[in-house]
This record gives C-alpha cells, sequence and structure tokens, in this order.
C-alpha cells in the first residue's frame, strides 16, 4: 500500500501529466480514468479521495493516463460510449459514436410515427449505433448492420448481445449493400466522409487513433454516397426512408448527387451545433 492520500496525490499528478500534453479537460478526464480504475463512479472517487491505493491500481491507472496523455480517445481507454441513452461497447476498430448522429435516430422517429418500421438496414454500422438505437424507438422491427471491417462487425454483435437485441437484429460483414438482399423501410448511413488530404489535420484523438476506414470518404469526401444513393431504389421498400450523415459544407454537392440519382430530398436536418447533418430521402 501507499501512503494515506494516495488517491489525491494520483489525482494530482495525473491532472499535471495529462494538462502538459494539451488534453482539453485534463481534471475531469483525470477522475473518470480513475473511477474506470476503482470501478466507480465520479460520486464514488470524491468519497475514496483520502483513500489508499493498491500498487496494481496505481499501475492501472498510470498506464490510463499514459494512454489518454497520447491522446487516445476516453472511449477507448474505457471501452464504452453511451449514445441514445443505451450503453454502446466500443474498440479501436470502430468510428465513437457522437451526440450529432443521434440526429439520424431523431429524424427517423419523427417520420416514421404514423408509419410501421419493419425492416431497417444499417450501412457502415460499426458499433450498431444506429441499428440498435432505432431498434428500440421501434419495437416491432428486425434489423441488419453491415461493415466492411469484422473486427467493427464483432463489436456490432457484442452490442446487439450486451442490449438483448440478439433476437431482433443481424450484423454482416459485407461492402456496403453488395450482399444484401430485399427491401427495407429504414435506412440508416453515417459513411466515411472526411476528404483524404484532409485526416492528418484532425485533431490527434481521431486521426491518429480512430479507424481510417471509416472516416475516408475519398479526394471530395463524397464516394460513398456515389456508390449508395443510385442503390436506394432497389433498397427502400415503398414508402421507405434513407438518412445520411454528411460533413460541413458538403450539403450542396449531396443535394446534387439526390437529385442525379432520381432521389426525393424530404428535408436536410441540422446538428446540435446548427450545421446541416443530415439528409432525408425517398424514392419518388
Amino acid at each position: 500500500m501507499v501512503r494515506h492520500d494516495a488517491v489525491e496525490a494520483a489525482l494530482r499528478e495525473a491532472t499535471a501529466e495529462l494538462a502538459a500534453a494539451e488534453i482539453e479537460q485534463p481534471h475531469r478526464d483525470a477522475r473518470i480514468l480513475l473511477g474506470h480504475v476503482l470501478g466507480v463512479d465520479q460520486a464514488g472517487v470524491l468519497r475514496r479521495r483520502g483513500a489508499d491505493l493498491s500498487s496494481a491500481e496505481l499501475a492501472l491507472f498510470a498506464n490510463a493516463v499514459a494512454r489518454r496523455a497520447a491522446h487516445e480517445p476516453m472511449a477507448t481507454i474505457l471501452g464504452r460510449r453511451e449514445f441514445w441513452s443505451l450503453d454502446f461497447i466500443v474498440s479501436p476498430e470502430t468510428l465513437i459514436p457522437r451526440p450529432d448522429t443521434e440526429v439520424i435516430v431523431e429524424s427517423a422517429v419523427a417520420l416514421h410515427a404514423e408509419r410501421p418500421v419493419r425492416r431497417i438496414l444499417d450501412l457502415g454500422t460499426g458499433t450498431g449505433c444506429l441499428l440498435l438505437a432505432a431498434l428500440t424507438e421501434f419495437p416491432g422491427a428486425w434489423g441488419l448492420g453491415v461493415d466492411l471491417s469484422p473486427a467493427a462487425a464483432a463489436v456490432a454483435l457484442r452490442n446487439t448481445r450486451a442490449l438483448r437485441l440478439a433476437d431482433r437484429a443481424a450484423i454482416m460483414v459485407g461492402r456496403w449493400v453488395e450482399a444484401v438482399e430485399g427491401r427495407f423501410d429504414l435506412i440508416l448511413c453515417n459513411p466515411p466522409y472526411i476528404r483524404e488530404a484532409d485526416i492528418a489535420g484532425l485533431m490527434p484523438e481521431v486521426a491518429a487513433h480512430e479507424p481510417r476506414m471509416a472516416l475516408d470518404g475519398g479526394a471530395d469526401g463524397l464516394d460513398p454516397y456515389r456508390i449508395l444513393f443510385p442503390e436506394m431504389h432497389r433498397k427502400l421498400a415503398p414508402g421507405g426512408t434513407a438518412l445520411f450523415e454528411f460533413g460541413i459544407g458538403q450539403a450542396d454537392a449531396l443535394l446534387d448527387l439526390a437529385r442525379a440519382s432520381g432521389l426525393a430530398v424530404v428535408a436536410v436536418k441540422t446538428d446540435l451545433a446548427g450545421h446541416p447533418r443530415v439528409m432525408i430521402m425517398r424514392c419518388p
């Protein structure tokens, strides 16, 4: 065991290390990481401020702090991220779910308040967050998540089981809709949309630690949309809706692509910061 103020001292040292690494909220992150190591919430960390730490706990905490100081995202260190009030397993092989992406689920729920949803398709499913959040909102639906990465698909499968939705969801490894059969009432997609040349300039938590496959949208960031928009005619059921997330400044180009693909754009929804973020489309 170490000295009696071990928790207090460990938090001070970790905060200093994270601050030196230019982590935005070093004290908050230090508390969260220590709580993760101790298996307690933030109130539990506060209650233990005067307690001892074992050598094993100190070693685990030091490792977690070093990872954060290297700008590894908190979600991958903790192995979890909240999305749509659900707890999702994440890994370095999956894109970390973000609050702005919840606009897709929110919009789908509003659009289908009076329209039944029986089959849902989530393209580039990653953690499965869109698919599984939608399934909680549409209890009569079944869904399919598709991802090119076997490692990401494995995480999505774990989440279907953890959220007790495995009987209503299937996860498949594949390239977009190439091996997908049938039509769907709801198609959800948060594809890679970062321009290839811009990836290196992203914050290090993203550029160095999130899977490039989930970020790289090609030279202009629009390659996935060029592939997928024309496919909506054979994948959407009559009256079905497709919702696609996109990046800042891409709305006009995507409107042109949607119209050139013969799709009717129902609406463009904004994210939490007011930026256009989700395009909602149907087949005329």
